[in-house]
């Protein structure tokens, strides 16, 4: 593919010709309903062929003059996810391009309605589980802001009573995993929403993987208190059936999201700042419509299907655990949190589980990586994709034997 930009140009032939017979082979389709690792998407069909019409639209969507029709539908999806939360109509948000960028978003918003309440510039402290993703601590270098981890429990859930022990002064959120990415777990949202209302401060839920399973009712209970948190992140590429790259970012109370992000310039007077613009609510100003493709989805298949889907990966999860618990030659060690599965095969050294992931990764038969849990070397699967076959999956973990 050297060379392909050149002075005079291939044409639109070839250039689409690099792209179909040497770019997109060259890529991991993690779409897959065996691309187990990370946290996969797991896009419809209506989904990705809207995303195509959205990208020949060129809609600018920073605010209601520019994108008033997409911005409307953009929030009929957002209402969805803030109802999941029991949110009142005062919630509100932006599909921003990933959970980081959401939950730096959040976070800065978190400290400063802290500082407008309390009267303090300083640096102040983010509180976290040491299940919480990486991002977090990502954010806190971002914003120089103190990371204080407090150590989760067996399951990884961190509790409100761990969690009050380490709250300092200086701290202005308590970021609560709504579905760690590495174990699955939920923490103790009802108690640190307590916690949070007795010290002043702003819960954020990082529900970037695991939010989409308020939509199926044998798993919201794990999510209750999360209607008194502040604010929230949810991806809708990763468990809400929708193509890269989509986090819905919300707010309990928008304004308060308003009140820091949005900006203001000589050039930018002109905009309405009584209707709804998507760019005052996170730390950006241009942006494409990139909640469409959910919305349209949704318009689609109806909010039924997205909660029976839901269900469906809980089910084959449920169903993966068991067998992995009766297998003679596996360790179940946790799980199903949500819809995450760690396992360790018995009798297996680190570099024969390296091995054995590497040989199935090449081979497209599945993506199961290892991960670490407790200083263990273990294997981890995530289903987010109704279509997985267990079967399958089982068939090549025989391999382990």
């Amino acid at each position: 593919m050297g060379g392909s930009i050149t002075p005079d140009g291939l044409g639109a032939e070839a250039a689409f010709a690099l792209f179909t017979d040497v770019i997109q082979p060259a890529t991991r389709p993690f779409g897959h309903p065996t691309s187990l690792s990370f946290v996969a998407a797991a896009p419809t069909r209506a989904a990705l062929s809207f995303d195509a019409a959205l990208g020949a639209a060129g809609i600018f969507a920073g605010n209601w003059d520019g994108g008033a029709g997409a911005i409307h539908a953009e929030n009929q999806a957002l209402r969805w996810l803030s109802d999941l939360a029991g949110w009142p109509s005062s919630a509100g948000g932006v599909f921003v391009a990933g959970g980081t960028l959401g939950n730096l978003s959040a976070l800065h918003a978190a400290r400063h309605w802290h500082r407008g309440r309390t009267d303090t510039n300083g640096r102040g402290a983010i509180l976290c589980s040491s299940e919480a993703h990486s991002s977090i601590a990502a954010v806190a270098r971002v914003m120089d802001a103190d990371l204080i981890v407090v150590p989760s429990g067996p399951s990884g859930r961190m509790t409100a009573k761990a969690a009050a022990a380490h709250v300092t002064p200086e701290t202005f959120a308590i970021v609560a995993n709504g579905g760690a990415t590495n174990c699955g777990a939920v923490d103790d949202i009802a108690g640190l929403t307590d916690l949070a209302e007795a010290k002043g401060v702003w819960v954020h839920v990082d529900g970037a993987y695991g939010g989409a399973a308020m939509a199926d009712p044998a798993m919201r209970p794990a999510f209750n208190g999360i209607e008194r948190a502040d604010s929230l992140i949810i991806d809708p590429h990763k468990w809400v059936f929708a193509p890269y790259d989509s986090c819905a970012l919300l707010y309990r109370d928008a304004a308060h999201g308003a009140a820091a992000h949005g900006q203001r310039a000589v050039y930018l007077d002109t905009v309405d700042k009584n209707e709804w613009n998507p760019s005052d609510y996170a730390l950006h100003l241009t942006r494409r419509a990139r909640g469409l493709p959910l919305w349209y989805s949704l318009a689609t298949h109806g909010t039924k299907a997205y909660a029976q889907a839901i269900a469906q990966t809980r089910a084959i999860a449920e169903d993966l655990a068991d067998r992995i618990a009766a297998a003679p030659w596996l360790d179940l060690l946790l799980g199903p949190n949500l819809t995450v599965i760690l396992f360790r095969p018995k009798g297996k050294t680190e570099d024969e589980m390296i091995r054995w992931a590497e040989e199935h990764r090449r081979s497209g038969a599945l993506l199961c990586l290892p991960t670490r849990w407790r200083g263990e070397m273990v294997f981890r699967l995530c289903i987010v994709n109704p279509q997985t076959d267990a079967d399958h999956v089982m068939s090549v973990l025989d391999t382990l034997q």
